[in-house]
């Protein structure tokens, strides 16, 4: 117990919330010392940071002070971190708290939401056309009309990385893209990750769309104790069918964006692949987010952010990865 309660307060050192904050509050809070969180009252603490539901929430993460973060051991990525998801331990971390655009790996808190409120087997009736401004933004071109299950549309999200497919998920979670925003930046708040903040289900850029590294780790977390999610993202394709408008059947094959699981990259010896969502726009530069295990079955949690290239994205996470064993 005495352990436990100490790891509620270690966490809660990291988790203060920033409710109604602006971006510009938020990176002032940034700054703020653990050792002044530290002063606070350890009820305080949790009641401002966990709410109610604080014994499942945040009582079991790796924490890591900012002065023990704020090292550059990995040239041409802005952050990075590994985490030994078993045992709770920080192995590696650099520049973990700073503000970053997470991209598509934004996807990985509308995958949560929607499996913690959907079934795989609802049919979704997309209720317009879904278009975006940019033409390479990636999209199964999803029309008014078709109707295509939640499990197709998870995979869409997960595997291809369609931008479609998150707004047609939010929509279904919450009805309308306003509400499933809010519930995004909720359900972080709610994990601890309190320097995040959302403003799209898919991560296509946005000024104030943002995040850290940490943050995206409490969340990932919490998707991968959802074996559906790691079902999907351990594929290196994926097949799906849909119904569109003219109720005539539609597939769909698509590659994996992890290039460790297509085999371009290789991991190092005796690590192994549970699944991941990659994420990459011109502000936020390449980025992934990994769950991997060791040879003596030790799940670990790994976070690149803002790397200069693909290729330097996948080199230093197998450095970071390493660590492993």
């Amino acid at each position: 117990m005495k352990k436990r309660i100490l790891c509620i307060c270690l966490t809660a050192v990291l988790l203060i919330s920033l409710t109604g904050c602006s971006a510009a509050d938020t990176l002032t809070q940034l700054s703020v010392t653990y050792e002044k969180h530290l002063e606070k009252n350890q009820d305080e603490l949790r009641t401002e940071t966990l709410g109610d539901n604080w014994k499942s929430k945040g009582a079991y993460v790796g924490v890591i002070s900012r002065e023990d973060a704020d090292t550059e051991q990995y040239s041409g990525v802005k952050e990075a971190l590994l985490v030994n998801n078993t045992t709770n331990q920080v192995v590696a971390a650099q520049k973990v708290f700073d503000k970053a655009y997470p991209a598509s790996i934004t996807k990985i808190m509308t995958a949560l939401l929607v499996l913690e409120n959907c079934r795989l087997d609802d049919v979704v009736t997309i209720d317009k056309d879904i278009t975006f401004d940019d033409p390479a933004a990636v999209s199964l071109h999803l029309k008014k009309g078709d109707k295509i299950t939640v499990e197709a549309l998870l995979n869409g999200l997960i595997v291809m990385s369609a931008n479609d497919t998150a707004i047609a998920l939010g929509r279904k979670v919450a009805c309308s893209d306003k509400k499933f925003v809010a519930m995004m930046n909720k359900r972080a708040r709610e994990l601890g990750a309190t320097n995040t903040n959302f403003e799209n289900p898919n991560g296509l850029h946005l000024k104030n769309h943002y995040t850290t590294a940490y943050d995206l780790y409490l969340i990932f977390q919490e998707l991968v104790k959802h074996n559906e999610f790691l079902s999907i993202a351990g594929k290196a394709s994926s097949y799906i069918e849909y119904t569109n408008q003219k109720n005539k059947l539609q597939a769909f094959d698509m590659a994996a964006t992890n290039q460790y699981l297509l085999g371009n990259y290789n991991l190092p010896h005796k690590v192994f692949m549970l699944g991941g969502k990659t994420g990459t726009t011109t502000e936020a530069g390449s980025c992934l987010i990994i769950l991997t295990k060791n040879e003596e079955g030790e799940e670990f949690i790994s976070v690149i952010l803002k790397a200069s290239s693909k290729q330097t994205l996948y080199h230093t996470m197998t450095e970071v990865l390493k660590k492993e064993n």
